[in-house]
């Protein structure tokens, strides 16, 4: 996945992206504005806010196509 000045590059949306409802300007807002990345073998999960500020996170995945975008749950909130 392509990170260059906080603009996380992707190649398209799997149709599993839209399962929760998401507007595309609202997981493009988030992408490109990240407030934490939480990485793991094969995708990563992008917290970043909505156009609104809602905090969503988005499931990206080493093909760069968005897989997931719901509204971000508490265990990707935590600081640890």
């Amino acid at each position: 996945m392509c990170c260059e000045a906080n603009i996380v590059a992707i190649m398209g949306f799997l149709k599993s992206a839209w399962k929760h409802g998401l507007a595309r300007e609202d997981i493009d807002h988030a992408l490109s504005n990240p407030v934490t990345v939480h990485y793991f073998d094969g995708y990563v999960i992008v917290i970043g806010p909505s156009r609104s500020g809602h905090l969503i996170e988005v499931g990206v995945n080493d093909d760069d196509f968005v897989f997931h975008a719901m509204s971000a749950r508490e265990k990707f909130l935590r600081r640890k």
